[in-house]
């Protein structure tokens, strides 16, 4: 579902949010706010899938998307998870590839896209936006790897507990309080955050809940005592 959510006020304020829009003065962000698109999009809804065609980059206004790539044995990785102020499927900026991933929302969210060919022409007049986008996208490489190198060493607790943990630091940066944090995740998309089986996560969560750390609910789960979940993460 996409509909119009903001003005190009709004739209502006948000660009200098992202780092590689950032230095840009008022005026050059109004001109980028001026070919920006605003869409809006339920829980669930898949953005692209890896392997579609792009041509398109987003910026998250509201809410938050889910980086998934498919492994090799078939399971889901997660990739990154990004909020407000983040871009996403900036590689179509730059050639025409397919895309690498699959971004779905994990909650109601809100962005703007902009087209390649809108942005290949910001670049020309700003050569210096380029430079921070390429090191924007070398760094989202580096956590990426990161990331999925430390999910070939973990066990399953490790990266369940990883998972929760990261959401939990992201929920306190929004306002949560240091115990009882309430995560919006269903037991399915914990395991994907995780790279891991439905089951397998289930289990481990299960295993939280008998121990005290953790309540499970229908689509989200409370987090009792953050700083236990460290003690499974090896």
């Amino acid at each position: 579902m996409m509909r119009p959510v903001q003005s190009g006020e709004e739209t502006a304020r948000l660009l200098a949010q992202v780092e590689v829009f950032a230095e840009l003065e008022p005026k050059e962000l109004h001109e980028v706010a001026q070919v920006a698109v605003p869409r809006s999009y339920e829980r669930g809804e898949v953005i692209f899938r890896e392997g579609d065609a792009g041509d398109t980059c987003y910026v998250v206004k509201s809410g938050s998307v889910s980086v998934m790539r498919e492994h090799q044995d078939g399971r889901v990785i997660a990739l990154a998870e990004l909020r407000p102020g983040q871009m996403f499927g900036e590689l179509a900026m730059f050639d025409h590839e397919t895309r690498s991933a699959t971004v779905e929302t994990l909650e109601p969210t809100t962005t703007v896209a902009l087209l390649a060919a809108d942005v290949q022409r910001i670049l020309r007049q700003h050569p210096e936006i380029a430079v921070k986008m390429l090191a924007a996208l070398a760094s989202r490489l580096r956590t990426a790897n990161e990331r999925l190198l430390q999910q070939s060493f973990q066990t399953v607790a490790g990266r369940v507990a990883s998972a929760l943990l990261t959401q939990v630091i992201a929920r306190q940066a929004e306002g949560a309080g240091e115990a009882d944090v309430l995560i919006k995740a269903t037991q399915a998309e914990i395991a994907q955050l995780a790279g891991t089986s439905r089951e397998s996560a289930s289990r481990f969560l299960a295993t939280l809940e008998r121990e005290g750390v953790v309540r499970l609910g229908r689509g989200k789960t409370t987090v009792h005592d953050p700083a236990r979940l460290r003690n499974y993460i090896h």
